[in-house]
C-alpha cells in the first residue's frame, strides 16, 4: 500500500463563513489543516479588531477538540497607520477585493488610485502586513484575471517592500507575472490545478465547479501545473474552499464557489502522485507558505494512503467537489 505523509499543512486561502455554517465547516479544516488563512468578507466584512477578536473566539469555538491555527485577515479599507499599528499582531495579511467582484465583497475597493491608497500600502509596508488580493477586472469573464496584471505591476512597482499575494492564480500570465517582481507571491487551489471552464460548462452545467474566478484554458491549467508541482518558491497552496448551501449552487444564480476542505489533501496527492511529484507537495502545501508568511505551525502529521475513497454526497448540506465520486487517496490518520 503507497502512503505519504504530510507535515503541517496549511490552507492559505480560506472560507469558514459564520453561524451554523462555521460550526459545521471549521471541523473539517481542522481534522487535516494545521493552520489556515481566513478571509474577512463576512456580512458585514470584518473591518475593527473587535470584528476580528471575536470572529477568531466563534472559529476556535467551533473546533474545540482539534489543533487548528486561524490565520486572521482583514478586509481592505483605508486604514490609518495608528489603526494597523494596533491591529499588526492580530492578523497576517489584508484581503484587498475590487468592488462585487466576487461574494460579499460589495464593499471593496472602486478604484486603484495609487495616491489614494499610498497611506494603507506604505504603512503595511512599514509594518511587514503582507496584501493578498482577488485579482480582477469587471471586464469580460475570461479575461478579468490578465487584465489584472497591470494594477499588480503597479502595486508592486510603487510598493516594492511590500509582499503581494496573488490569490488562487488562474491564468498563464499571473504565473509569468511571478518572477518579474521579488515581492509577489501566489496562492493556487486544487480545483485549478484540476479543471478547465470546459469541466464547468462544456456539457450540462456542474454548477458545484462554478468559481470566481473561473476556470480558465488548458494551456493556464499547464502553467498552474508546472510551477506548483516543481514546488516554485513563491506559490503556495489556498483552496479557495467556498461553502454554500446547497439550493444555493443549484438554483438560478448560482452562487460561486467550490467546496473542497474535506477532500483538499486527497486530491493533491492525486495529483502530484500522478505527474510523479509527490517529493515536492510538502514545500506546496506547508513549507513555503512557512516561509512567505513567516509562520511556524503546530506539529501535525497526516498520513493518506493510495486507497479509494467515496466523496460523501455532502457535508451538512454542502456538497463537495465530486460528491457521490470515487478518489485515489485517502486519509490514514492524524496525529
Amino acid at each position: 500500500m503507497k502512503t505519504h505523509t504530510l507535515l503541517m499543512p496549511l490552507d492559505m486561502h480560506l472560507h469558514l463563513r459564520d453561524g451554523v455554517m462555521l460550526e459545521d465547516i471549521a471541523p473539517l479544516s481542522a481534522y487535516s489543516f494545521s493552520g489556515g488563512l481566513v478571509m474577512p468578507n463576512l456580512v458585514p466584512p470584518v473591518t475593527t479588531k473587535e470584528e476580528l477578536e471575536a470572529y477568531k473566539e466563534r472559529i476556535m469555538a467551533a473546533v474545540p477538540n482539534d489543533y487548528f491555527e486561524p490565520y486572521m485577515s482583514l478586509f481592505y479599507k483605508n486604514y490609518d497607520k495608528a489603526f494597523l499599528e494596533s491591529v499588526c499582531d492580530s492578523i497576517l495579511a489584508i484581503k484587498l477585493y475590487p468592488a462585487g467582484i466576487t461574494t460579499n465583497s460589495e464593499g471593496g475597493v472602486s478604484s486603484f488610485d495609487i495616491e489614494t491608497m499610498k497611506p494603507t500600502l506604505q504603512a503595511m509596508s512599514d509594518l511587514g502586513i503582507p496584501l493578498c488580493i482577488h485579482g480582477e477586472t469587471d471586464g469580460f469573464v475570461m479575461d478579468r484575471e490578465a487584465e489584472f496584471m497591470s494594477i499588480y505591476e503597479l502595486l508592486a512597482t510603487n510598493f516594492p517592500d511590500l509582499k503581494i499575494i496573488m490569490e488562487h492564480i488562474t491564468t498563464k500570465a499571473a504565473v509569468d507575472m511571478l518572477d518579474k517582481h521579488k515581492n509577489l507571491y501566489a496562492t493556487i487551489t486544487i480545483h485549478h490545478l484540476i479543471i478547465t471552464l470546459d469541466d464547468v460548462v462544456g456539457g450540462m452545467m456542474k454548477p458545484h465547479l462554478f468559481c470566481k474566478p473561473i476556470a480558465k484554458r488548458p494551456e493556464d491549467r499547464e502553467a498552474l501545473l508546472h510551477v506548483a508541482l516543481s514546488a516554485h518558491p513563491k506559490v503556495m497552496f489556498g483552496s479557495d474552499s467556498a461553502p454554500h448551501p446547497q439550493h444555493k449552487k443549484e438554483s438560478c444564480g448560482c452562487a460561486a464557489g467550490v467546496f473542497t476542505a474535506p477532500i483538499a489533501l486527497q486530491l493533491l496527492c492525486e495529483v502530484f502522485d500522478k505527474y510523479d511529484a509527490l517529493d515536492n507537495l510538502q514545500s506546496f502545501v506547508s513549507d513555503n507558505a512557512q516561509s512567505i508568511y513567516g509562520i511556524c505551525p503546530e506539529f501535525k502529521e497526516i498520513v493518506l494512503e493510495k486507497v479509494p475513497f467515496v466523496v460523501p454526497h455532502n457535508y451538512s448540506h454542502v456538497v463537495p467537489m465530486y460528491a457521490g465520486e470515487t478518489i485515489g487517496w485517502s486519509i490514514q490518520s492524524v496525529e
